[in-house]
């Protein structure tokens, strides 16, 4: 144990800047924990602000240099978990911009791990603090994983307004947790049990969200190869459950043995097989799922074990289960469609994402701001001109309280179809989405409505009435899945 002791200008210090280490960078309260370490004037960009928290961070650490208290070694309780956070943090941000390079190299170069030449400066700074050598690489991978996470987050999951700084900040908590410090010295690595249930409407974000977590997952360093044990494009898998009969959506989970049934001509790994340790599935319209095949996903989030079709092997699942619907599951465990036990075993965290009309209610730039961004992945550059035309376009032709039900999916065609014909219809062909009967009706009487937007609207409207799939097919006399096609075009 040692036995140093901090002076009062050094535990001050380390105290201050623990608060702002162990800040959720996507917070709303984050101007006043980052106050505590440094002045800044009032509406300062984040990343000049940023730098003078790592300067000053940077130079508290050259003091401790000096006066020789930078050894963990030398303190024991309370000094030492300080001391520990703040050289952490140091180190992290010696090395951030090349983790920043290493993502933008991984993301280009498929399935396998690329090296990571400038591991052995970090690790050797790491040890001249004092850390072990597992301490060390462990850290050196929660690394890796809070720059990621920042990452996604940060470039995926755009937006201005208050409900999208809170999905970030939420999406950040599920990664990391609300407390960094906690996450660091007692859960890296130990997230697997954590599941999540993400609830929207369709088209509003969820499986990006999803994305967002399954490659932000924590993966071990290997210094023997030199790089880290998988490659985050490959830690997040994800299955659509309503693409499939019910036949095939327990081979697909669980896989089958050769011969379990007509059509089983070979041996076929299910999702949760193939999934990694270090990995994620995301299980996207769970709420499709039959209560049969729900007993045995709980099975699978209880003891971690499933069988294959037509197999009495067990077989061992690591990774993380993240699941979303966009249907109301309280009026599913109402009709007895979806398990107490289930529910309550998905729900490790339960994040909201919100719709489109919700975010440009917030904030009128939120619909700006997600054009540029789509223009930019549609053309693969940034382009101010096409985005000005873009932004005029869909001010002149589309009502400014369109609810868009379509959400981010239906802005994303908007775009494209504005970019073909500079023409977008927010009315006919997307009417049926807002169960608009009278409009629909006027449009019968015009002699300009089509039979597949008369029965999606008239599908969408019974939807809205009963919130059940079934009860709609059992009124309409059609089939349940051709049904949830009309709902969903």
């Amino acid at each position: 144990m040692g036995t140093k002791k901090l002076t009062s200008a050094e535990r001050t210090f380390l105290d201050n800047a623990v608060g702002v280490i162990y800040a959720n960078p996507f917070s709303a309260d984050r101007d006043l924990v980052d106050k505590r370490l440094v002045d800044f004037p009032a509406g300062e960009n984040y990343t000049l602000r940023y730098q003078r928290i790592i300067s000053a961070i940077a130079d508290g650490v050259s003091g401790l240099v000096s006066s020789g208290h930078h050894d963990i070694r030398q303190f024991s309780g309370t000094a030492r978990d300080l001391l520990e956070s703040v050289l952490i943090f140091h180190v992290y941000h010696q090395v951030f911009l090349e983790f920043d390079s290493l993502i933008e190299k991984q993301l280009g170069n498929g399935d396998t791990p690329v090296k990571v030449p400038f591991a052995r400066d970090a690790l050797a700074m790491l040890h001249s603090f004092g850390f072990a050598e597992e301490a060390a690489e462990r850290y050196f991978a929660a690394f890796f994983q809070i720059r990621r996470a920042y990452y996604f987050i940060g470039t995926s999951i755009i937006g201005r307004s208050p409900c999208m700084r809170g999905l970030r900040e939420a999406l950040w908590n599920n990664v990391i947790t609300s407390d960094i410090g906690l996450y660091m010295r007692t859960l890296v690595g130990r997230m697997e049990d954590y599941s999540t249930l993400l609830l929207g409407e369709t088209g509003c974000g969820k499986g990006i969200s999803a994305a967002a977590i399954g490659r932000s997952a924590f993966i071990p360093f290997d210094s023997n190869r030199g790089c880290f044990r998988l490659n985050f494009n490959r830690s997040f898998m994800s299955i659509n459950l309503s693409q499939f009969s019910e036949s095939l959506i327990e081979s697909e989970l669980f896989g089958h043995e050769k011969g379990a049934f007509t059509g089983a001509v070979s041996n076929y790994e299910g999702v949760l097989a193939r999934c990694s340790r270090y990995g994620a599935v995301f299980l996207d319209e769970i709420g499709e799922v039959s209560l049969p095949v729900q007993v045995k996903l709980l099975r699978v989030l209880e003891d971690r074990r499933f069988m294959p079709v037509g197999s009495y092997e067990q077989k061992q699942f690591e990774g993380r289960i993240i699941a979303a619907t966009n249907q109301s599951l309280d009026r599913l465990r109402e009709e007895n469609r979806f398990r107490d036990d289930f529910y309550y075993r998905l729900c490790s965290d339960v994040i909201h994402v919100p719709p489109l009309r919700q975010r440009i209610a917030e904030d009128e730039e939120e619909l700006d701001d997600l054009v540029v961004h789509t223009l930019a992945r549609i053309v693969g550059t940034s382009s101010p001109e096409l985005a000005d035309r873009v932004i005029s376009c869909i001010r002149d032709q589309i009502p400014r309280d369109y609810p868009w039900p379509g959400n981010v999916r239906e802005l994303e065609q908007c775009i494209r179809r504005l970019l073909l014909k500079r023409r977008y219809e927010a009315g006919p062909a997307s009417l049926h989405k807002t169960n608009d009967i009278d409009g629909m009706l006027k449009l019968v009487e015009q002699g300009s409505a089509s039979a597949q937007e008369l029965l999606s609207s008239y599908c969408r409207k019974l939807y809205g009435q009963h919130g059940s799939y079934e009860t709609v097919a059992r009124i309409t006399r059609l089939d349940r899945r051709t049904v949830k096609k009309y709902i969903d075009i």
